[in-house]
């Protein structure tokens, strides 16, 4: 790969192997040895009058040297994951100094809050519902919107969810607003085309959002934004843990986001307090869904949905692409300060599957890596291998998913909810089954880890805990890749999925995978300082608290000892993917 062209001579090898040395001081010794070999190869019986052309030949090596080693920043454990996501993906590049962990509900309430209060130009807000409590967050919006004439609101919500009878519905609660403020407030609602035809008329409300929702979850004000789990309920504000990740000043991230949302949109209901003259529009409840596009039915949108969100990211990347010289610049202190976003969107029923391309991608590599063989040839010892963490307020790992956790040699620690912890806990008819639906599938799931021989032994394998705190329910959702069971995390994925079958078929979910460079990578050679103020250092620490903030309250998985009912087990196999 990095074989010299030409020949050299042995002055100019010499001076070459240098500077080689300056600029690789960081590669590994086997790709130095490798680099004198070659170079020492080529100037074997060369005559000094051709040394001038030998010396603009050799040269030609250092631009791909510096390409190489401008992802060595990247920790080798994860290094092949995003050389392959930024040949697909949008990719940002986010200053660390920019980005916060939140860990508490409060946190994100009060800081959602604070960034409304502060937009001047647009806020802009994804979520699957507003809920019917929230009149303090929707007072911050109408003052805000009252003393900037040029602020704007932007929702994106999904219908089924926002438009459940009665007087506490999201639409209902957000007419006012829309009345109030007609040419600055424009209100989105996506309906899941999955439900159609004779269904569509027969499956009363609340169910019908067993057939698919929209699930992404964003957090938006001029330029910045949360990308989360959570929605926009008394619940999540409180005692409903879920996961936040605050960007600062992110002018293309944000920009990025709200461009998502608007396409979307294109695709989508609008509420509207008149009526709507477009085909497919119709009244409910005092309030109208004008329907934008007189051309397609709303029950047949798939291939529109697919053309725009596929065309939607072909562009961003050309706006927003990597290459591999452009992911860590060599001496670049702004860029080796700064973590890389993919944005990965995840919509089965239309097609576009992100995420599942990232998933195997990275446990695929993971799997490589976890087996490499270092210099003399042994087998990287258990406490040098990755470890990853995984969590799902609604555990049931998509089966393809399951098999790359399986199959691979990295241990793997699973935080699921317990059923106490399960939002649906004590809920009234079916849905009350729910927490014991997913205990069935859990059970399957670590029936199918032995199987496989992977069950939690001497901390390697794969372990299932689950998380439970007295008066809280559990919403987190994500994965942490750490190069080593001691070392902080060097990626994440974090967003709107749940990880199982319906994040992967039905709902519509925008995730994102963060990448933080090792800042041990990017020392100059010899040195082993690391800076404690280095700040992907600091964000690597804030990933590896949070994780540790999740795992404080997980316990042994008793789901072994939990019975689950025939009828339960009926439902859950009639049901299929939507849980």
């Amino acid at each position: 790969m990095f074989g010299l062209t030409g020949s050299l001579t042995r002055n100019c090898a010499t001076r070459l192997l240098t500077t080689f040395n300056a600029q690789v001081g960081s590669c590994s010794s086997v790709r130095r040895a490798h680099l004198s070999a070659s170079i020492s190869r080529r100037t074997a019986h060369l005559t000094p009058s051709r040394s001038r052309k030998a010396t603009l030949l050799a040269l030609n090596v250092l631009p791909s040297c510096q390409q190489w080693q401008s992802t060595f920043a990247i920790d080798p454990s994860i290094r092949q994951v995003a050389s392959g996501l930024a040949q697909t993906q949008p990719a940002f590049a986010v200053s660390a100094n920019k980005i916060r962990v939140l860990k508490e509900p409060a946190e994100f309430y009060a800081l959602l809050l604070d960034m409304i209060l502060r937009a001047e130009h647009r806020i802009f807000i994804s979520s699957l519902y507003i809920g019917s409590a929230e009149s303090e967050l929707i007072d911050a919006i109408r003052n805000s919107l009252s003393g900037k004439p040029s602020l704007c609101l932007h929702l994106q919500l999904d219908l089924n969810r926002s438009t459940r009878p009665g007087a506490s519905s999201t639409a209902k609660i957000l007419l006012p607003l829309l009345q109030e403020f007609p040419d600055r407030v424009k209100i989105s609602m996506f309906r899941s085309p999955h439900l159609r035809g004779i269904l569509a008329k027969l499956v009363p409300p609340r169910f019908n959002e067993g057939w698919g929702t929209w699930h992404a979850k964003i957090y938006g004000v001029d330029d910045e934004v949360i990308i989360s789990g959570a929605n926009l309920n008394q619940s999540y504000f409180t005692n409903r843990q879920d996961r936040y990740i605050h960007f600062a000043n992110q002018p293309s991230l944000a920009q990025y986001c709200f461009d998502f949302l608007q396409t979307i949109s294109t695709f989508s209901y609008k509420l509207s307090f008149g009526p709507g003259a477009a085909p497919h529009s119709y009244q409910h409840e005092g309030y109208f869904l004008d329907w934008p596009d007189t051309q397609t039915h709303p029950h047949n949108i798939h291939s529109k949905a697919q053309v725009a969100l596929s065309t939607f990211q072909s562009s961003q990347r050309a706006k927003h692409g990597l290459h591999g010289k452009d992911l860590v610049a060599p001496g670049n202190s702004t860029e080796s300060d700064s973590v890389l976003l993919f944005p990965v969107i995840q919509a089965g029923q239309f097609n576009i599957r992100e995420e599942e391309f990232a998933l195997s991608l990275l446990f695929r590599n993971l799997d490589a890596s976890a087996v490499v063989r270092n210099d003399q040839g042994e087998h990287a010892a258990e406490e040098h291998r990755p470890l990853v963490d995984l969590t799902s307020g609604y555990f049931g790992l998509y089966e393809p998913y399951q098999n790359l956790v399986l199959a691979n040699n990295v241990s793997t620690r699973i935080v699921a909810a317990s059923p106490k912890a399960n939002g649906f806990f004590g809920s009234k008819g079916i849905s009350g089954r729910i927490p014991e639906g997913y205990t069935l599938l859990e059970q399957r799931f670590m029936s199918a880890v032995k199987r496989a021989g992977r069950l939690w032994k001497q901390k390697s394998g794969v372990q299932l805990t689950e998380w439970e705190r007295e008066g809280w329910t559990y919403h987190a959702k994500g994965i942490w890749v750490s190069p080593t069971p001691s070392s902080p995390p060097v990626l994440t994925l974090f967003g709107s999925t749940n990880l199982n079958s319906r994040s992967a078929h039905i709902d519509t979910e925008l995730s994102f995978v963060m990448v933080v460079p090792s800042s041990q990578a990017s020392l100059p050679a010899g040195s082993t300082d690391i800076k404690t103020t280095s700040p992907t250092l600091v964000i690597r620490s804030q990933l590896k608290d949070e994780i540790k903030g999740l795992r404080d309250h997980a316990i042994d998985w008793k789901g072994g000892q939990r019975s689950v009912r025939f009828w339960t087990k009926v439902i859950v196999r009639i049901v299929k993917g939507m849980l």
